[in-house]
Parts: C-alpha cells; sequence; structure tokens
C-alpha cells in the first residue's frame, strides 16, 4: 500500500478535477516510495514520459512526491514558464510543505493541487473548448511499469 488511502486518493482525485474546472491547465500527480537525485530532476523525467509535455497548450503541471525520502517538486510546461515569475511556485510548496512536516501527505497534496489550480487560472483560464487531456488520477511510479 501507498502512503494514501483509497478515501484520500479520491479525494486527491477530486480536487484535480475541481481545480481543472476553472483553468485549462491540466494537473497530474505522480508519486514514488524512494527518490534516490533530486526531485525535481526526476520530476522532469516523469513529465515528458507521462505525456504532459504533449497537452495542447503547454500548461500541464506535475505534483511530484517521493514520500519515503521526504522529497517534491512541482514542475509545470513551457507555456507556463513563458508568462509566470520566477517564483511562482513558491507559495504553494510553503503550503504543501507545512502539511507535510505536520504529516498529512494528503492534505499537503489537496492543498498543492488547489493552490496550483488557482495560479493557473489568473494565466490559463478555462476555455469552452477545454477538454480534460490529462486523468486525474494519481500515478504511482514505483509501481507503474508501462512508463
Amino acid at each position: 500500500m501507498g502512503p494514501f488511502t483509497e478515501q484520500e486518493q479520491e479525494q486527491i482525485s477530486q480536487a484535480i478535477s475541481d481545480a481543472e474546472k476553472s483553468t485549462s491547465g491540466e494537473i497530474r500527480i505522480a508519486v514514488d516510495k524512494h527518490c534516490s537525485g533530486e526531485a525535481y530532476e526526476k520530476a522532469i523525467s516523469y513529465f515528458s514520459k507521462l505525456g504532459m509535455d504533449k497537452t495542447s497548450r503547454h500548461n500541464g503541471v506535475l505534483i511530484y512526491l517521493a514520500y519515503e525520502d521526504h522529497k517534491f517538486a512541482i514542475v509545470g510546461d513551457t507555456g507556463i514558464h513563458k508568462v509566470v515569475p520566477e517564483d511562482f511556485w513558491e507559495t504553494t510548496k510553503v503550503a504543501m510543505r507545512a502539511h507535510f512536516a505536520a504529516d498529512n501527505l494528503a492534505q499537503g497534496i489537496i492543498a498543492g493541487v488547489v493552490l496550483a489550480g488557482e495560479k493557473l487560472a489568473t494565466f490559463f483560464p478555462s476555455q469552452s473548448d477545454d477538454i480534460n487531456e490529462l486523468p486525474n488520477d494519481i500515478i504511482f511510479m514505483d509501481q507503474n511499469k508501462t512508463v
């Protein structure tokens, strides 16, 4: 079993669905038990493996968590980085870190999703032709043999 109960996984998926209602952006969660290197580098690797660089507006966001090693990272696609300030994800990371420090991983991920959605909505508001381009479920990378 991973770090989340079934109920927590459903809450996280619902948070992604809710966040994506106000933005054309796509949010995914990737989870590993361990990360031997830098979390940001691992997240970048997973970003392309998960096809997140293929969204129509290049506004995907990956929240990566290595729960046993207490590491996480947030990666946004090129469309995001063209229009946002360099420290765009800092407040999101601070909020997530506060939940993680209290040993509440699910609430930390949900906080990250909610804040990412709010921030994305500012720069990438929902469009009438929006479709959900990527699944909203958590992907457990160390258990997924197809990626």
